[in-house]
């Protein structure tokens, strides 16, 4: 029987960022692979071909489909947005980094406006960058928290409102876009955590995303927290509907809740971002296991537990130990790291998520630990 790491990859895949790839061999007709190997050969591309391979096949079909210009025009801008927003992260990409979301339109006197800059601080003091959309309101308070040097920003261009704020204007970490989805794109792509303050459209639909992608496993897990002020009601009235209006006709399950912290303290907001590594490093697929990566593994009584509490979740065999599987010691992807695999159903994500705070549970809290980074996502 085929060992799990070695399966063939289907044509279509999820890595373990969740985002879908497409092999070259779907895209590149083999009367065009002549060609495309001459331009990478031209180029000096010895590593990830196969991916240039099939970003090159998409734009063979779109020429061959005699895409219209409107689309054309729509795809080249969105791609070299990327491409200058993955320039601007690469040389932070193995640094830990939280993003903020809140309204655009807060003061500076607004206490939201201070809760923001606590917390950004707090983390910056932690070691974190912040991320933030680089507007004024709660973006500006969290990267005035984190000062110049541990901010990244993503901005967007409208006609109706300021440019960057202050703290991240003509710095060489922020990166300008066009279109939302792209913008959004970054900011939840390049984070390891995520602060949403009170605001008002846009933040609610950057909240709900993120819902979205950890609830269907579409991102990384990582740790949400809805942040407001000490008495505040914003998140409570969120919690109040989506409790009576969602949860109560079993659109989202309750074990759905444990993917997001509400809380109006900037230092338990800080510990749910700090303790969710304290122990968790990062997860990938291989095949049909779920590996994930941990600084101290479980006794044999302890993994026993957790086969117990989270049987419901494994669609075959146990929560096991495992040594780096053959794509991960191909990519030399933390070797030196415990791993648990198991089979999990891909739907239970609100239970991952308990059993990733389980795991974190088996090290002592220790304050101001800095746990390594999470890998890139495999290639």
């Amino acid at each position: 029987m085929t060992a799990p790491e070695e399966q063939p990859v289907p044509p279509l895949v999820a890595d373990d960022a969740g985002v879908e790839t497409v092999t070259p061999d779907t895209v590149v007709d083999a009367r065009d692979a002549v060609q495309v190997e001459q331009f990478l050969d031209a180029l000096g591309v010895v590593e990830r071909r196969d991916l240039y391979r099939a970003i090159l096949g998409t734009v063979v079909h779109l020429a061959e489909e005699r895409t219209d210009a409107l689309d054309l025009k729509l795809a080249s801008a969105a791609l070299a947005e990327m491409a200058e927003a993955f320039r601007v992260f690469r040389p932070y990409r193995h640094g830990m980094k939280v993003t903020f979301f809140g309204s655009a339109r807060t003061l500076p006197d607004d206490p939201l406006y201070l809760q923001a800059r606590r917390l950004a601080e707090r983390m910056a003091a932690a070691g974190w960058m912040v991320v933030t959309g680089a507007g004024p309101g709660i973006m500006e308070a969290a990267m005035e928290g984190a000062g110049r040097e541990r901010s990244l920003g993503v901005n967007i261009r409208l006609p109706f409102e300021q440019g960057a704020n202050p703290f991240i204007a003509q710095d060489p970490k922020l990166v300008e876009m066009r279109y939302f989805f792209t913008r959004k794109l970054m900011l939840i792509k390049e984070s390891d955590a995520y602060a949403v303050l009170p605001g008002g459209f846009g933040t609610l639909d950057e909240a709900f995303e993120l819902l979205t992608l950890l609830q269907t496993g579409k991102a990384q897990p990582a740790p949400l927290v809805l942040l407001d002020v000490p008495g505040g009601t914003y998140w409570r009235g969120w919690q109040q509907f989506v409790a009576d209006e969602v949860t109560s006709r079993g659109l989202v399950s309750g074990e759905d809740h444990a993917l997001y912290r509400v809380t109006a303290d900037v230092e338990e907001a800080a510990q749910e971002f700090l303790g969710y590594y304290r122990n968790y490093h990062s997860c990938r697929w291989v095949g049909d296991l779920l590996v994930m990566r941990l600084h101290v593994p479980p006794t044999r009584t302890q993994l026993a537990e957790l086969n117990r509490r989270f049987h419901d979740i494994v669609v075959s065999g146990a929560i096991r130990p495992t040594k780096p599987l053959s794509p991960e010691r191909a990519g030399h992807d933390h070797l030196d790291l415990a791993r648990l695999a198991l089979r999990f159903d891909r739907l239970h994500y609100g239970r991952l998520r308990q059993l990733i705070d389980t795991l974190n549970d088996l090290v002592p809290a220790t304050a101001g630990r800095l746990p390594s980074p999470p890998p890139d996502a495999p290639g």
